[in-house]
């Protein structure tokens, strides 16, 4: 993914050179928190299947994914002696950095693809998210996280929520390298966010609270993929309409593929407990995941496919 005349966006929030809040002890993000649908529906998603390692650590240690993303009792990290870091807070890191501005880069290229979409498909005005970079720990309208959640929207204050760790940790653990599976995760939590001002996600929590279990889990999981859609349909936007500013590599397209799939919930099961649980899936598997990333990239129409439709039963 090459940037060639493309400006970077101005809704960034630079927190890397605050000082963590502080964790606690125990467990946060009660009730409705980070809308936590996996990739938090208060929080909008690992969004990349972001919450890997919370989810990860989630079956690894017995506990239910499901509760946790539900924001019923998301883990935090445990606070005992602050680090030296911590204690003594950080020089601000320097705003122009390759890999903030390569996400600067990325939001703008969300903004113009959802204004232009919101105004021909959905006939509204397209209200623009901001992007928080932290590190370690941030303080949102959702509640206080740390790293370990991974990527995340909140809806209470419309923000995206990453530290930048993230993408290392990427590399290393699932095998999803490159820039474009890295800019595929802003575009998924960006994705969170067009629910929200459709109102998807608010459909999605009433089930919690009128419908089965097995329902919202259902839902759930429809909303991750319809977010990994419009991640496919921002792709199709930027290949298509953003000549002169933004200009796709060979190998882009497989590299967002593979980051999908490397985040299915039966590829994360299978590496933290070596066995399958269907029952347990919260995000879809790497199938489910990559298909509803091919299908918005195919078709460009955050229209022409709906997961709460197509995957429904399933």
């Amino acid at each position: 993914m090459r940037f060639e005349n493309q400006p970077e966006s101005e809704h960034v929030e630079d927190r890397r050179g605050d000082a963590p809040p502080s964790m606690g002890s125990g467990y946060g993000f009660g009730g409705g928190g980070l809308g936590g649908l996996p990739l938090w529906f208060g929080r909008g998603g690992l969004g990349l299947g972001g919450l890997v390692l919370l989810l990860v650590l989630a079956w690894a240690g017995g506990l239910d994914p499901l509760a946790l993303l539900n924001g019923r009792a998301v883990p935090q990290q445990r606070s005992s002696q602050p680090s030296s870091d911590s204690a003594r807070g950080r020089a601000a890191p320097q705003q122009d950095d390759a890999r903030a501005t390569f996400c600067r880069k990325v939001l703008a290229t969300t903004e113009t693809c959802w204004r232009d979409l919101f105004r021909e498909h959905f006939g509204k005005a397209y209200e623009l998210p901001t992007l928080v970079l932290f590190r370690d720990a941030v303080r949102s309208a959702c509640g206080t996280a740390g790293s370990s959640v991974g990527p995340f929207y909140c809806p209470g204050d419309q923000k995206l929520y990453l530290d930048l760790s993230f993408f290392d940790e990427m590399e290393r653990s699932l095998g999803a390298k490159g820039d474009f599976a890295q800019a595929y995760v802003i575009a998924h939590e960006v994705g969170h966010h067009v629910q929200n001002l459709l109102g998807t996600n608010r459909k999605v929590e009433s089930l919690r609270r009128l419908g089965s279990d097995a329902d919202y889990r259902r839902a759930s999981i429809q909303l991750e993929l319809q977010a990994d859609y419009y991640a496919g349909v921002w792709a199709h936007y930027v290949e298509h309409r953003m000549q002169g500013k933004v200009k796709l590599d060979a190998g882009d397209y497989e590299e967002a593929i593979t980051a999908a799939q490397a985040i299915g919930d039966d590829t994360l099961q299978k590496r933290a407990t070596g066995t399958v649980v269907p029952e347990k899936f919260t995000h879809g598997t790497a199938a489910q995941r990559s298909k509803w990333f091919r299908l918005g990239y195919e078709s460009g129409d955050p229209k022409r496919h709906d997961p709460f439709v197509e995957e429904k039963g399933k």
